[in-house]
This record gives structure tokens, sequence and C-alpha cells, in this order.
């Protein structure tokens, strides 16, 4: 079974090279009067990491809020 996870991971590092190698144009963003010029696949993947942390937190806060909802008193 090791093996496997060690084959899976080796073909998920592979295909995200083989993104990173596919994507290299450059693009601008623009937000209110700043702007970006970078890779497409630098961008993919701040837009994910991004989406990473605004997911766990906006759980988080769901969960908070459902919480306090239940509790007794409130």
């Amino acid at each position: 079974m090791r093996y496997v996870y060690i084959a899976l991971i080796a073909v998920l590092a592979g295909i995200v090279i083989l993104f990173k190698v596919q994507n290299l144009e450059a693009v601008t963003v623009t937000l209110l009067s700043m702007s970006f010029t970078l890779p497409v696949s630098v961008l993919v993947f701040l837009i994910y990491v991004l989406g990473m942390f605004t997911g766990g937190f906006m759980l988080q806060l769901v969960r908070t809020w459902i919480r306090g909802a239940s509790a007794r008193g409130a």
C-alpha cells in the first residue's frame, strides 16, 4: 500500500509540474488602481490558496453562528 501512495504522490506532482510548464503566459489582474502581472499558473495557485483560507474561515464562522443560535438563553 505504501508504494501506491508514493505512486499517487508522484503522479500528482507530475500533473502540477506539467500544469506549471504549460501555463507560463503572463496575465494582468487589475483591482481598483492596483495591477499585477504574473503567470497564469501562479495566479491559479494563489486563488486556490486564498479559497482554502476563506472557505475554512467561513465554515468556522457558520459553525460559531449555529452554536450561538442553538445555545440556551440566546
